[in-house]
């Protein structure tokens, strides 16, 4: 009885708490932004999508890292991806722009949300490792995600509003722009098409100290010209979607190749045997 109630005092290391912290911390910045919207503060309710972006980018990370992984926690992650990626960028693009379409811009808000609901249930489904997801999404794709994950989504559909914060008067904020960013990205996030990942890249040698100097001056051009740098690198990944699907195709193509190869080079008694 007495040693039971000692395991309870001991309570739960916080160590494993700092992951699940970080959800809750990017879920409180996503809904600070849909606030934001409200108020009509377009700038700071972006960057509290950005500051969720963050957090998120974090915690699963930490997660592995301190060993901390747990059920509760990914389901936490993914509720906090809906909130601050799925429902919050889709109500500010409603509040912005949309709202002007009535009835047809909100049925757009909703289809996104849908899309990233969808998205986040696939994305948690594969995770699981049952043999038909396995398939689907093969152990040699580990580097790249099926579909557009839902933080570069969100950066996706605010690309036109973080423009209009460079240049102002192109018309970026007619309802047409947002309903045609709001509809792609939403296809694009239910769609198969394979996207890189980014967690596994690996960096060869002779490119390290070239990739330390960008990064360098990308924090210098953040630091000058924030919108215009942020909305810079959300054209760059959107560029990066044809890449990714050449570079997809050519890997499974060396996949088969090689798999056909170790076919045909089999010894016929392990044939013989299998039968």
């Amino acid at each position: 009885m007495f040693r039971g109630k000692r395991d309870r005092l001991k309570g739960y290391s916080f160590n494993r708490m700092v992951p699940s912290i970080l959800t809750v911390l990017a879920l409180c910045a996503g809904l600070t932004s849909i606030r934001f919207g409200f108020q009509e503060r377009w700038e700071p309710a972006v960057f509290a999508l950005l500051v969720a972006a963050f957090f998120a980018a974090l915690d699963g990370r930490i997660a592995r890292l301190m060993k901390a992984t747990s059920e509760m926690g990914a389901m936490l992650d993914s509720l906090s991806d809906f909130v601050s990626f799925g429902v919050a960028p889709a109500i500010l693009l409603f509040f912005w722009t949309l709202q002007e379409w009535g009835v047809v811009g909100w049925a757009l808000v909703l289809l996104y949300g849908v899309c990233c609901a969808l998205r986040l249930a696939r994305f948690n489904t594969q995770n699981g490792g049952d043999g038909e997801n396995e398939e689907a999404h093969p152990p040699w794709a580990y580097n790249f995600f099926v579909g557009v994950p839902s933080p570069a989504a969100a950066a996706l559909v605010l690309l036109p509003m973080m423009l209009s914060f460079v240049f102002e008067g192109w018309g970026l904020d007619r309802p047409v722009v947002g309903a045609f960013f709001l509809l792609g990205v939403s296809v694009l996030m239910i769609s198969r098409v394979p996207t890189y990942s980014f967690k596994n890249f690996r960096v060869p040698h002779k490119y390290v100290l070239p990739t330390f100097l960008f990064c360098g001056l990308v924090a210098a051009f953040v630091a000058s010209e924030y919108w215009a740098t942020l909305s810079a690198l959300t054209v760059l990944y959107l560029a990066s979607i044809p890449l990714s699907v050449r570079s997809h195709r050519i890997l499974k193509q060396e996949t088969e190749r090689l798999q056909a190869g170790e076919e045909e080079n089999r010894p016929e008694f392990l044939d013989r045997d299998a039968g």
